[in-house]
C-alpha cells in the first residue's frame, strides 16, 4: 500500500512518495501553490468561491486624468487594490503619466507643507514644545525637535540606504538576488519612514508612493494624449496575450471607450472608476462603475457582491448557449454520409447474394427455362 505525504513550507508544497530503492527514503515533487495574491485575496474576500479566484484582474490608471490630488497616493493605491480584489486576483497594476503630473504639487499639499514648516520653526526656537517627542521609524530614537530628527535621518539612515542600493546595483547573478532578499525589508522600512520625514525635492513623491504600493509606474513624453495612447496600447497588449479577464480602468477620459468596447467584445469584465460628475459615456459602456468617494469610503463593497453574481450568471448563460461550429458539424456530416453509403452498399450486396443463391439452387443452366 502506497502512502503519500504532503508538506507545506510557506507557499511551496512538497509531495513525498515512497520509492522501491532501499537507499532513498522518498522522492520529492515540487509545485508552487499559485500566485502570491491568491491566498491573500481569498482571505480578504470570503464571499468569493475558488472558481472566481481564477479571474485575473488588471488595474490601469490614467494619472494625467485622475491624480490623487488631496489624498495620500499610497492610501489611494491600497484602496484601489482592495476594491479590485473583490473581482478576483489582482495580477497587474499599471499607472501612466507625463513628467508634469509627477512634478506637480497640489494646493492642499503646499498648504500642509507651509503649516508644518511654520510649526517646526516654532519648535526649533523653543516657542512651543511637543507633548510627545519625534520618533525615528527606522531605529526608534527620540528627538524633541524635527530638525534633529531630519539631520539624524540624513546622516545615518540615508547613507546606509545608499550603500545598500550601490551594493545591489554593483552585484551580478545570484549574489544580486541574495542581496535583494537580504535588504528588501530594510529598504521597505526606510522608504516608509523617508516619506514621513523627508520632503521630496521634486513633486510630492507620487511615483515613489505608487511604486511602494505595488504599481508599475511609467513616465511618457510631455505631449498631448501621450499617456492615453501608451495606456491603451498596454491594455490591448494585455488582452492580446490573454493575461487578464477583468479590466479595471481608473479614468474619466472618453478616449478609452473604444478600448472598453474591445474588451467587452473579447468577453472580458470591465470596471470603470471615476467621478460621477463626468458625462458618463465611459461608465455606460463598462459593465459597472464606481466613484472616488465609493472607493475611499468602502461603499463599493456593497455592490461588488451583486456585480460578481451577475457576472457569474452571465457566464453560466453563455455556457448554455448553442454555438455553431462549421468544422465540427462538417466532420459529423461526413461521418453520417459515410455510414449511410456503407449501409446502402451492404444492402445491395445482400440482394445480389440472395439472387445468386436462388440461381445456385437451380439444377439446369441459367438459360434453360422451366417446362
Amino acid at each position: 500500500m502506497v502512502s503519500i505525504s504532503i508538506l507545506k513550507f510557506r507557499r511551496i508544497f512538497y509531495t513525498i512518495e515512497p520509492t522501491t530503492s532501499c537507499k532513498t527514503y522518498g522522492a520529492f515533487r515540487h509545485c508552487h501553490s499559485g500566485s502570491r495574491g491568491s491566498s491573500r485575496n481569498f482571505d480578504n474576500n470570503p464571499n468569493l468561491s475558488p472558481n472566481e479566484m481564477l479571474c485575473r484582474v488588471g488595474i490601469f490608471w490614467d494619472l494625467d486624468n485622475k491624480p490623487p490630488n488631496s489624498i495620500p497616493p499610497y492610501q489611494v493605491a491600497n484602496k484601489l487594490r482592495l476594491a479590485a480584489a473583490s473581482f478576483g486576483v489582482v495580477r497587474y497594476m499599471v499607472a501612466y503619466a507625463n513628467s508634469h503630473t509627477f512634478n506637480y504639487v497640489p494646493h492642499v499639499v503646499r498648504e500642509m507643507r507651509k503649516e508644518r514648516k511654520m510649526l517646526f520653526g516654532l519648535e526649533d526656537k523653543g516657542v512651543i514644545k511637543r507633548n510627545e517627542p519625534h520618533v525615528c521609524c527606522v531605529c526608534g530614537r527620540k528627538f524633541y525637535t524635527n530638525e534633529k530628527l531630519v539631520n539624524h535621518f540624513k546622516q545615518l539612515h540615508q547613507r546606509e540606504n545608499a550603500k545598500r542600493v550601490n551594493q545591489i546595483e554593483s552585484a551580478r547573478g545570484s549574489r544580486k538576488v541574495k542581496l535583494v532578499g537580504k535588504y528588501s525589508m530594510k529598504m521597505e522600512k526606510y522608504k516608509k519612514a523617508a516619506s514621513a520625514v523627508l520632503t521630496p525635492k521634486v513633486g510630492y513623491g507620487l511615483a515613489d508612493e505608487l511604486k511602494r504600493a505595488g504599481f508599475w509606474v511609467q513616465t511618457v513624453l510631455d505631449k498631448p494624449q501621450a499617456a492615453d495612447i501608451a495606456l491603451q496600447k498596454h491594455m490591448v497588449d494585455m488582452m492580446d496575450h490573454r493575461r487578464v479577464e477583468c479590466v479595471v480602468l481608473v479614468s474619466d477620459d472618453s478616449d478609452f471607450v473604444d478600448v472598453i468596447k474591445e474588451a467587452k467584445l473579447r468577453c472580458l469584465k470591465t470596471v470603470v472608476i471615476g467621478d460621477i460628475s463626468s458625462d458618463g459615456v465611459l461608465k455606460r459602456t463598462a459593465d459597472t462603475a464606481f466613484s472616488w468617494e465609493e472607493i475611499l469610503t468602502g461603499e463599493d463593497k456593497k455592490e461588488d457582491v451583486s456585480v460578481v453574481e451577475n457576472w457569474k450568471d452571465r457566464d453560466i448563460l453563455k455556457r448554455l448557449e448553442w454555438t455553431y461550429n462549421h468544422d465540427v458539424d462538417k466532420k459529423k456530416l461526413n461521418l453520417d454520409d459515410a455510414v449511410g453509403e456503407t449501409s446502402g452498399d451492404d444492402d445491395i450486396e445482400d440482394i445480389f447474394d440472395d439472387v445468386d443463391d436462388d440461381y445456385k439452387d437451380d439444377k439446369g443452366a441459367w438459360w434453360e427455362l422451366d417446362g
